[in-house]
C-alpha cells in the first residue's frame, strides 16, 4: 500500500508512520516530493489492512497497490525520477546518449571511440569488459584490463563509465573502475545478481529480457530498489519474436508502458535490437518521439574489424552526423540534452 501525507506534514509525523508500519513486522520506503510524502509500505496484505493508519496525524489517506511491483510504480513515485551519473542527468526530461564500441578490444579503440562520443555531444561511454556471448569461443572480452582502458578513457574525456556486471563475484572490480553498473539482457532475471547491486550505491542500467514481459522486466528492476538501490535506469534493448529481419525487434511500445507505469527512467538500444547498422538512426529518432529517455548505441572505429557486433555499429567517423539528428529531435521534443 502507499501511505500519502498530508501536505506540509512534519518529519515528525512522518517518522511516527514508519515506526508503526515497521512494528507491523512491515517496512516502509520513504518518498519526499517538493511538496508531499508519499510512504510505500510492504508487507502481509492482511496485517496492513488492520493497520489505522489513516487516523494518524498528518495522514491524508491510504491506498492500496495492486500490481506486483510497488516501489518502481507511479502510485508509490508519482514524480519521474532523475539519475545523477557524475552530473550527467537522466530522467524527468533530461535526455542522455550512451555510446560506444559493444567490446572493449585495445586501448587506442577505446580512447578513439571515447572521444567521438565527447566530440558529438554525447554524455557517456558504454563498453564491455565481460561479455556474454551464446558461443563459449567467441570473444568474452578482457576482463580488468578492459576496465583500465575505460577509466583512461573517463580520465581525459569526463565520460562516466557505462558497463556490464556479468556475475556477483565480479562486482569489487567492476565497481573500481564503472559509474553504472549495466545489467544485460540475459542477467535480467539473475536474482541473485539483482539483490547484489540493491545493495549498492551506483546506478544499474537494467535491460529487458529477450521474452521477458513488461511486468516481469519491472518486477527485476523491483528487486533492485527493494534492496535500497532506487537508482536504476530501465532499457528497452528488443524482444525475441518470430521476425527474422532484425536481430531482434524492438518494442517501443515498452517505452510508453513503462513510463506511464513506473517512475524510473526509459532508455532504448537500438544496436542489440536490429542487429543492423542502417536502422539504428531511425529506430533511434522513433525512440525519443515515443518518450525515451535516452539511448544506449554502438559505435567502432573500424566496425568491418569489430570482435563482436560490428554489423550494428556506428563507424566513429558517422557517429557525429548520428548524434546530431537524435539531439536535435530530443531538443524540438523538450528534453535536456545538456
Amino acid at each position: 500500500m502507499v501511505v500519502i501525507m498530508q501536505e506540509g506534514a512534519t518529519a515528525e509525523q512522518v517518522a511516527q508512520v514508519v515506526a508503526r508500519v515497521e512494528e507491523a513486522g512491515a517496512s516502509a520506503h520513504v518518498s519526499s516530493g517538493e511538496r508531499v510524502t508519499v510512504i510505500g509500505v510492504i508487507g502481509d496484505r492482511e496485517d496492513l489492512t488492520a493497520l489505522p493508519l489513516e487516523a494518524m496525524p498528518g495522514v491524508e489517506r491510504v491506498v492500496a497497490v495492486l500490481k506486483p511491483y510497488k516501489l518502481v510504480s507511479r502510485e508509490f513515485h508519482p514524480a519521474d525520477t532523475v539519475i545523477d551519473v557524475r552530473g550527467k542527468m537522466i530522467g524527468g526530461g533530461r535526455f542522455a546518449l550512451i555510446a560506444g564500441p559493444c567490446s572493449v578490444e585495445t586501448e587506442e579503440q577505446v580512447m578513439e571511440s571515447a572521444r567521438a562520443v565527447k566530440a558529438a555531444g554525447g554524455h557517456m561511454l558504454r563498453g564491455g569488459a565481460f561479455k556474454p556471448r551464446t558461443s563459449p569461443y567467441a570473444f568474452q572480452g578482457l576482463g580488468e584490463e578492459g576496465l583500465k582502458m575505460l577509466a583512461a578513457a573517463r580520465d581525459e574525456t569526463g565520460l562516466p563509465i557505462v558497463t556490464e556486471i556479468m556475475d556477483p563475484r565480479d562486482l569489487d572490480v567492476v565497481c573500481r573502475y564503472t559509474d553504472v553498473l549495466q545489467i544485460g539482457a540475459r542477467n535480467m532475471q539473475n536474482f541473485l545478481l539483482l539483490a547484489e547491486v540493491g545493495r549498492l550505491d551506483k546506478p544499474v542500467l537494467l535491460k529487458r529480457g529477450l521474452s521477458a514481459t513488461i511486468e516481469e522486466w519491472l518486477m527485476a528492476a523491483e528487486y533492485v530498489v527493494k534492496g535500497g538501490n532506487e537508482q536504476v535506469i530501465l532499457c528497452e534493448r528488443g524482444i525475441r519474436t518470430f521476425e527474422t529481419a532484425t536481430r531482434n525487434t524492438l518494442d517501443l511500445s515498452a517505452v510508453a508502458a513503462a513510463k506511464l507505469a513506473s517512475h524510473l527512467p526509459v532508455v532504448v538500444d537500438p544496436s542489440h535490437a536490429t542487429g543492423r547498422r542502417d536502422l539504428v538512426l531511425p529506430l533511434s529518432l522513433a525512440a525519443v518521439a515515443a518518450g525515451a529517455d535516452g539511448l544506449i548505441v554502438e559505435t567502432h572505429p573500424n566496425p568491418a574489424h569489430a570482435l563482436s557486433d560490428g554489423p550494428q555499429s556506428i563507424p566513429t567517423a558517422a557517429f557525429g552526423e548520428y548524434a546530431a539528428r537524435v539531439l536535435e529531435l530530443a531538443r524540438w521534443a523538450g528534453r535536456s540534452v545538456a
